[in-house]
């Protein structure tokens, strides 16, 4: 990287990093006050009662590893105002409070930066240029560092979502460089600070199995089936099971995973968090309220018996469609790995040979969405 204008990366990464810190006095969402409370619920209790404390409806509920970020950050957010760590403090946002949590998510997007940076090493132009917009390196930089949605849901909105995008792009980074099971413990890791990623788990599956567990090609490109290495795929097995322990292994032995679960998998909130959520399911809650709405007024419906729990409200409650059929989690479940499954008519197979360092990442990235 440095040989291909080090100089000009570092100016990126300053100059975002300057305007993160303009933002530190502008707006911020409930999620402050999410990530407070989980300051202070780390902090201030045993490991055992974190996935049980429920003072705050912002309860804590992401995986073990973003549990024991916050409790690491906590011990040092001590130093700028301990009483934000006091957990029946609700809404508390003194100025300290918002310096130290502005800045921890500055300082955490590092990993962010180094990721990218990374990333940006794998990526070549096809013709030397001096123009900027035809410099591959410069515009992904720019594209990612800059990225204005990132911008405005960390450092506006608060999250951490810097941070964990890092461990995805060095994952992905690490692949492209053949570091296999590097890019798998990363991705492992992920899985267990923040869930949500499990989305892309089906592609990383696939595509570790073919590219790391068979060994070899035919002269055409297809997949060569006598080159299936079992000693890689338990290698694989293992990785994610270590980390799994790991994270995981305090809470089995407590007996705790069913609780944990609970939390990370919070079905009673219902299919959509929020008004926002760009889903089918919430054209669903949509037609299933103007159906109520049509029903209340021609006195189709009973008001007596309609339920009172909000569809969209985000937090954990009971809620029962009122004129179509109550979708189960799984259901979810079932039309989600439906949507997910390949279409035999439309593949791209991927190639594990030598060759396949000489695929662009235009043509290999989708593979990992």
């Amino acid at each position: 990287m440095a040989a291909s204008g080090g100089g000009w990366f570092a100016a990126l990464a300053f100059g975002v990093t300057l305007l993160k810190l303009l933002l530190i006095p502008t707006y911020h969402s409930t999620d402050f006050e999410v990530h407070r409370n989980w300051l202070a619920i780390t902090h201030s209790l045993p490991v055992s009662q974190w996935y049980y404390e429920a003072t705050s409806e912002w309860t804590l509920d992401y995986p073990p590893f973003f549990a024991w970020f916050e409790y690491g950050l906590s011990h040092v957010a001590k130093y700028f105002d301990k009483e934000m760590l006091v957990i029946q403090n609700l809404n508390y946002s003194s100025y300290p409070t918002i310096l130290f949590q502005r800045l921890s998510v500055i300082f955490t997007d590092v990993l962010f930066i180094y990721a990218v940076r990374e990333c940006c090493r794998r990526v070549n132009g096809k013709r030397s240029t001096k123009e900027p917009l035809e410099n591959p390196q410069l515009v992904l930089s720019v594209l990612l560092l800059w990225n204005f949605g990132l911008l405005i849901v960390d450092h506006i909105h608060f999250q951490y979502n810097g941070f964990l995008f890092g461990f995805m792009l060095l994952s992905i980074a690490r692949l492209f460089q053949k570091r296999h099971l590097e890019g798998a413990f990363l991705f492992a890791v992920l899985l267990h600070f923040k869930h949500i990623n499990l989305y892309v788990a089906p592609a990383y599956g696939v595509y570790l199995l073919r590219s790391y567990c068979f060994t070899a090609n035919n002269s055409d490109g297809s997949l060569r089936w006598g080159s299936f290495s079992f000693l890689r795929l338990v290698a694989l097995g293992f990785i994610v099971c270590f980390v799994s322990v790991l994270s995981l292994g305090p809470f089995i032995v407590w007996g705790q995973l069913p609780q944990v679960l609970s939390r990370l998998f919070p079905f009673k909130r219902g299919l959509c968090h929020a008004y926002w959520a760009p889903n089918f399911w919430a054209l669903y809650n949509a037609l299933d309220k103007a159906l109520s709405v049509i029903g209340l007024k021609y006195k189709f419906l009973d008001p007596a018996k309609m339920p009172k729990a909000a569809m969209t409200g985000g937090l954990v409650q009971e809620f029962q469609h009122t004129v179509l059929p109550s979708v189960t989690p799984l259901a979810t479940l079932t039309c989600t790995a439906i949507s997910m499954l390949v279409n035999p008519y439309h593949s791209t197979p991927l190639s594990t040979s030598s060759s396949a360092c000489k695929h662009s990442p235009q043509e290999i990235s989708p593979l990992l969405k």
